[in-house]
């Protein structure tokens, strides 16, 4: 039997066919999952309502739209036929609770800080209407309405037109349907918590800030979109991957064979993911550069120095003699510093101009942690083409000011911090020996006080953690690991190099020791700077003194120290 909210609705005299329904569904779904009853929600001035809502851990989300008496349909119209007579439905009962479902959405993202993408299904329930079994319509499918004679059956239904017919990414995980649970039933519980719980309800709000001042970037993408060579230069949390993505759809809009690349494979996954929810115009190929070269037949190889110089000396041989139909007409790169100069100069052969067309490159200069260009100043030469004009995103989007202040040195001192104070860093004191446990021990401590195990990724500095490690060694970094970071399933765990370009709420920085200490400056920086609102710090003091040298200064000066396994009270940094 399903936990039901509210318990005992009271259903109204004109309920009894929600009423029949609820029951039915709360006597045959299993005990893991939810139902609810009479969903309000207000999205912006429209109102709406979910009658019923089923979430199904492992399964999705049903929003259901119940319509008793003998529902009918003829040429598009909808009607419903009572004791009073038959009469026209104002709409369809799908696109009703459609309309419903998109609101349950937006209207729960600001409050959770994480988009719903599990799969949903908008299900139309007609306790009793016997419907055609061979009924079809383009935008109606069979499977979406459940019937009076499949009543007896309705969880097995439900649970089918979830799995075959419901878009999302993923089952839903029972931590996330718990979280929503708060959410949709108006409960308060107690009020005026502990800290944990105001940090949390802060860091909500700075997520949502930060979400809208992304609109600031648009303006500048459309104020340059004249120019067709352009190095966008921001500090992390600056809007670029966004402003990458937008410049990439906006070429594929136009007709133009774009591509749109990257070097780390997680930033490649997240693309791919993103272009993946555009209905159409999309670039030709979206991720890594090497799988771009391996697609127009450059032999596949291993070894640094078969990527770094064997693999682009081949591409360069086969771009220019590339059929005219599958050269690019213009080359989107977001963390363009990732990029060496022998690598744009084999992308730039595969162009349909190398030397004047479209490109449009993201970048940091201060990320530079591959230290591939050999002294010379990232990204302003490019070969023979032509330079592509710098233009300074100033804006840091993505972090809490307390986060920025980490990485303020590495940062143009032009850069405006637009994210809202935000909660305090976090320090916890640890041998670099000891610091891969105790920043397991700081998820835990962190699912205590409320936070959800998606919001939070375990990044480490030198060796992978364990959990890291096992997807390397069973195989499964592109079929699981990094599929199941963009579908937000869990916590996630990770390498401070392979996270460039992405971000999570809660990162924990384990530093665990340096392969190269000349550059651990910049990777401090880039761990410091993938957490949108809280940052939890794991180190060595000594080693941290060391690694940041000039370049951050005091970096955790105004740190709080903090214990994760005390029923802790945060404490100042001496």
């Amino acid at each position: 039997m399903a936990r039901c909210y509210p318990q005992d609705p009271e259903f109204t005299d004109k309920g009894g066919a929600e009423k029949a329904v609820f029951e039915a569904l709360r006597d045959a779904l299993p005990e893991d999952a939810l139902l609810f009853h009479s969903v309000q929600l207000r999205d912006g001035s429209a109102e709406h309502e979910i009658d019923l809502l089923v979430l199904w851990p492992e399964v999705g989300i049903a929003a259901i739209e119940v319509k008793g008496g003998l529902v009918s349909s003829s040429e598009g119209c909808w009607y419903q036929s009572d004791a009073k007579g038959k009469h026209r439905l104002k709409q369809s009962p799908m696109a009703q609770v459609q309309s419903s479902a998109h609101a349950l959405k937006e209207v729960l993202y600001p409050l959770m800080g994480t988009r719903v993408t599990s799969r949903m299904a908008h299900i139309v329930v007609l306790p009793y209407t016997p419907w055609p079994a061979d009924y079809t319509s383009v935008g109606f499918p069979r499977e979406l309405i459940i019937d009076r004679g499949q009543m007896p059956q309705i969880a097995q239904h439900v649970r089918s037109a979830i799995e075959n017919q419901g878009g999302g990414l993923a089952g839903l995980t029972l931590d996330f349907a718990e979280r929503m649970v708060k959410h949709l039933t108006s409960s308060t519980g107690p009020l005026g918590g502990d800290q944990a719980e105001v940090d949390y309800a802060q860091a909500l709000g700075n997520e949502q800030v930060q979400e809208t001042l992304t609109a600031r970037q648009q303006i500048l993408l459309s104020a340059t979109r004249s120019l067709p060579r352009v190095r966008f230069i921001g500090g992390a949390g600056s809007g670029k991957t966004w402003m990458a993505l937008a410049k990439a759809r906006e070429l594929s809009k136009q007709g133009l064979r774009v591509g749109l690349f990257c070097y780390n494979k997680g930033l490649g996954h997240y693309l791919k993911s993103e272009v993946g929810t555009w209905r159409q115009n999309k670039p030709v190929h979206t991720g890594e550069f090497h799988e771009y070269a391996r697609s127009l037949g450059v032999p596949d190889g291993s070894g640094q120095e078969y990527f770094d110089v064997a693999m682009p000396a081949m591409l360069r041989e086969i771009g220019p003699g590339l059929d005219a139909g599958l050269k690019l007409d213009a080359v989107i790169v977001d963390e363009a510093q990732d990029f060496a100069p022998d690598w744009w100069e084999a992308l730039l052969s595969c162009t349909v101009d190398p030397t004047g067309g479209r490109v449009y490159a993201f970048m940091d200069s201060r990320q530079d942690v591959y230290r591939r260009w050999d002294g010379e100043a990232v990204g302003e030469s490019f070969g023979p083409a032509a330079a592509l004009v710098p233009i300074h995103v100033d804006d840091n989007l993505r972090n809490t000011r307390s986060i920025a202040q980490t990485f303020k040195g590495f940062i143009d001192q032009a850069s405006k911090l637009r994210g809202g104070d935000g909660i305090p860093v976090r320090f916890v004191a640890s041998s670099t020996e000891d610091s891969i446990d105790t920043a397991s021990d700081c998820v835990d401590a962190l699912l205590d006080e409320g936070w959800a195990n998606n919001q939070i990724a375990l990044l480490t500095t030198n060796k992978r953690h364990p959990v890291h490690q096992g997807h390397f060694e069973d195989g499964t970094v592109d079929s699981e690991y990094w599929p199941e970071f963009h579908r937000r399933e869990g916590e996630f765990y990770g390498h401070v190099l392979g996270f460039k370009g992405l971000e999570r709420s809660v990162v924990i920085l384990c530093v665990n020791g340096f392969k190269d200490m000349g550059r651990a400056a910049e990777m401090l920086y880039v761990g410091f700077s993938r957490a949108r609102s809280l940052l939890v710090v794991v180190g060595d003091p000594d080693l941290l003194d060391e690694a940041c040298g000039h370049e951050l200064p005091q970096a955790l000066s105004k740190a709080q120290l903090w214990d994760p396994h005390a029923t802790q009270q945060l404490e100042p940094a001496p």
